[in-house]
């Protein structure tokens, strides 16, 4: 579980400690003088600076040093030792404690590092028979990448490790193979093979026959032309619509069979007629198609989820299609029904998705213990206490709109993940997981401070829930490497439940391997009917621009909003956002405050939360909106900054921004994190130079220079200087804006597009169910462990946090 780092960083340091003792003592009391036991690895490196500015260590301790310190990412510290975490490479940990009078060394092990994390946090005795995770005797015998590089390309990996072993045990695998392919069908319809068929040299000869029939025809015939032949041979429906779609899936199987090879698999298994329909799990916040956006726990995930659903509905119906199927696919979004819905449609049980055929929104309310519905919204940091009944009832009501259980189960967040889990146990259906953000990395020492925490974040629910879920699921779909892997010097979300500590509720040794090929990445694109190129005029919604052109330059009566825009000859800077802390919205009106440079070059367009702190159910929100005011008070820009409340109108804010780039202004994301960032695609898919933070998912989809900028919002002075350079430099060469805004139209349209999307995770969710059916990856000993987690763990802490809710309940429902 600890391998150690390479030699030659930890010699170095054993002999810079041995050999340079004076030095050594000036390094580590220098991190002791700052007088905290936890260090993060950039007070490290602050301090580390320090004494090398000041010249009080040695060219040669200061070369030694920053070369072992490279991969320290944090330290734990106090009068006797000190202990650094080194990360050597993604998700690869070794502990090495400093004793402070001898500076010798020694490796500990993760198990005593985090204990000795928790005696520093709590001041007590370690516990003995803290409860400890540890997965990773489950996973011994699996296969997982070796390389960082691979990681977030796990079907590739499977498809290339276990096609070859599969097929070499033909033998052994055969019904295995034959069930697979015999398993298919749609309602009473049976699919691909029939019972004619029982051994694999019957499969191949039978194959061999097919195909002579078919040649004899011409391409374009229908499947009706040769069905009774076929299905004497023993082939139903699904392998084409014509002949010639026909015979290349029975060529594909033909050539796996006799020399198999990933790409001819996986393009097989693209076309198996699969998932004809699908359930979308996002409980939490206000999930609806209009009046729903910037509402508390309501942003990118209901516009991320909706374009899914349209692009996946289309992809589903186009290659059942092409494989000869007349089905329609469902696909069913099940959130919370909320009866005091606040004017949107929450209250409704079922609502119709706008451009899809078929697809809806199912609600299903959430229930107390005694059976009696909450009424009214609830924080998504709250909701712990409802979601296995509400698993339980949206089963129920999924099963009856759909007429059978669905062939594809996605969670969302941390909350819909888990009921994903709970469902996808109790249906043996495959069970895809999109954390959108996974919360433990948003907040400082989140696991280690629980305690303090928990009164408004229950994190100490969360993290089992999201442990759970993670682990329970057949395939993880990310946005981005980072969302996994992190960077050189940062840990990933998914990388940060690798080992962690509780303390006084339990201790994780191992939770998660991001080396795991359940991991994948598949980004997600912006609607490309609503987010297209300011320069596209005749598409343009110009009946629009008198609506909001009063937006910007309106007046207070307008709409609910502060401040009015003096000069409107100025570019505009624009952030459209949640009003929450980790958005940053704050920050970025605290960056322009202080920056005259950026004040004089453009205006601040703001659209977030709402105006009057009153308005808001959520506290976080408010305290947001209440910093808001008081910074433009503090600042005097109501002649500068113009606050809108959010904006919720899909086709408008699209053309919000095109009419900003006509003003050649930009688009700032100054999120302390994002985990991915619709809000840059729909900027970039626009036209409009974007700049955005370096933290998440951005730092992926911006070339920096090239198709936008990063921004540290850590250093708000150098992201004002930086956005005020690019604007002053833009007015004396109009060209360069020009450049930066096709370089982020060409980014959006290489990588980040919804069909690419739907493509991806239809193959995605074939492949990881076929290599379920055929080989080893039930994974049942890891969800027994998960399955006495859960009931022994999560239960309790879900029940008490229910417990302590004293929302009142109409007994009548």
């Amino acid at each position: 579980m600890n391998p150690r780092i390479p030699a030659e960083p930890v010699e170095r340091l054993k002999d810079f400690l041995q050999n340079n003792p004076t030095d050594a003592h000036k390094v580590m009391h220098q991190f002791i003088a700052l007088g905290r036991p936890l260090l993060l690895r950039s007070d490290l490196v602050d301090a580390f600076r320090q004494l090398c500015d000041d010249d009080e260590i040695s060219q040669l301790a200061q070369a030694t040093i920053a070369g072992s310190f490279q991969t320290c990412q944090e330290a734990v510290v106090n009068h006797a030792w000190i202990i650094l975490a080194f990360r050597r490479r993604v998700a690869r940990w070794s502990y090495l404690r400093i004793h402070m009078d001898t500076m010798s060394v020694e490796e500990v092990s993760v198990n005593e590092f985090l204990r000795i994390k928790e005696q520093l946090v709590t001041q007590q005795s370690n516990d003995e028979f803290l409860l400890e995770i540890d997965l990773g005797p489950f996973d011994r015998e699996f296969y997982k990448l070796q390389e960082s590089e691979s990681i977030g390309r796990g079907v590739e990996f499977l498809n290339r490790r276990l096609s070859s072993h599969l097929f070499e045990e033909l033998g052994k695998k055969a019904e295995h193979v034959l069930e697979f392919l015999r398993v298919h069908r749609y309602r009473n319809q049976q699919l691909m093979l029939n019972e004619k068929i029982t051994s694999l040299p019957m499969l191949r000869d039978a194959l061999r026959y097919a195909e002579e029939l078919i040649d004899a025809l011409p391409p374009d015939a229908s499947w009706d032309a040769t069905m009774q032949e076929l299905r004497h041979l023993g082939f139903e429906p699904g392998w084409g619509r014509d002949a010639g779609r026909t015979r290349e899936t029975m060529r594909l199987l033909l050539e796996i069979l006799e020399a198999p090879s990933p790409d001819n698999l996986e393009a097989f298994l693209g076309r198996v007629p699969m998932i004809f329909s699908m359930a979308i799990l996002s409980p939490h916040g206000y999930f609806g198609q209009s009046n729903v956006l910037g509402r508390p726990d309501t942003g990118g995930q209901v516009v991320y989820i909706l374009d899914q659903v349209r692009a996946l509905e289309q992809e589903m119906y186009d290659r059942l299609y092409e494989q000869g199927i007349d089905i329609e696919p469902r696909i069913m979004v099940i959130t919370r029904l909320i009866p005091e819905a606040d004017g949107t449609t929450c209250d409704r049980r079922l609502e119709h998705i706008a451009g899809t055929r078929y697809a809806n929104i199912l609600r299903v309310p959430f229930r107390g213990a005694s059976g009696e519905v909450k009424r009214k919204w609830i924080s998504r940091f709250e909701i712990w206490p409802y979601l296995e009944r509400f698993s339980v009832d949206a089963e129920h009501e999924l099963l009856a709109e759909l007429g059978g259980r669905p062939d594809l189960i996605v969670g969302n967040y941390s909350d819909g993940n888990l009921v994903a889990s709970l469902m996808s146990r109790r249906l043996g259906v495959t069970q895809c997981n999109i954390a959108h953000a996974l919360e433990k990395t948003k907040y400082l020492y989140s696991d280690l401070y629980w305690r303090e925490n928990d009164p408004q974040y229950h994190f100490s629910c969360q993290f089992t829930a999201d442990l759970i879920a993670m682990n329970m699921a057949d395939f993880i779909i990310t946005s981005t490497y980072q969302e996994i892997a992190g960077t050189r010097n940062s840990l990933g979300q998914y990388e940060s439940y690798a080992s962690f500590t509780m303390p006084g509720l339990y201790r994780v040794l191992q939770g998660i391997d991001v080396y795991d090929p359940k991991f994948n990445i598949v980004s997600p694109g912006a609607d490309a009917e609503v987010y297209f190129p300011y320069t596209e005029s005749l598409s343009r919604f110009t009946h629009l621009h008198d609506e909001i052109e009063a937006l910007i330059y309106g007046d207070e009566d307008v709409t609910p909003s502060r401040g009015v825009l003096v000069d409107r000859d100025k570019p505009i800077i624009f952030t459209l956002a949640r009003m929450d802390r980790i958005k940053n919205v704050t920050g970025l009106v605290e960056w322009y405050g202080n920056n005259p440079e950026l004040r004089e070059e453009a205006n601040l367009l703001v659209a977030a939360g709402h105006i009057d702190p009153d308005d808001s159910d959520d506290e976080e929100e408010r305290n947001q909106i209440k910093l808001m005011h008081e910074l433009m008070d503090e600042h005097e820009l109501d002649g500068q900054v113009r606050w809108l409340e959010r904006q919720v109108d899909k086709e408008r804010n699209s053309e919000v921004y095109r009419y900003i780039a006509d003003k050649k202004g930009v688009f700032v994301q100054p999120a302390l994190f994002e985990a991915f960032g619709l809000t840059v695609i729909e900027a970039m898919g626009c036209g409009l130079p974007t700049f955005a933070t370096c933290y998440g998912g951005p730092a992926e989809i911006i070339v920096h220079g090239k198709s936008g900028f990063h921004i540290d919002p850590n250093h708000g002075d150098s992201s004002a200087k930086h956005i005020a350079d690019f604007l002053a430099r833009c007015r004396e060469d109009p060209g360069y804006w020009e450049i930066i805004s096709q370089g982020g139209l060409a980014r959006v349209n290489e990588r980040y597009t919804w069909r690419l999307y739907a493509e991806r995770m239809m193959t995605l969710s074939r492949v990881y169910g076929f290599w379920k059916h055929v080989s080893g990856l039930k994974r049942t000993e890891t969800r027994r462990h998960l399955e006495m987690f859960y009931a022994l763990q999560y239960r309790p802490l879900a029940s008490a946090l229910e417990q302590q809710s004293e929302e009142p309940t109409d007994e009548s429902d």
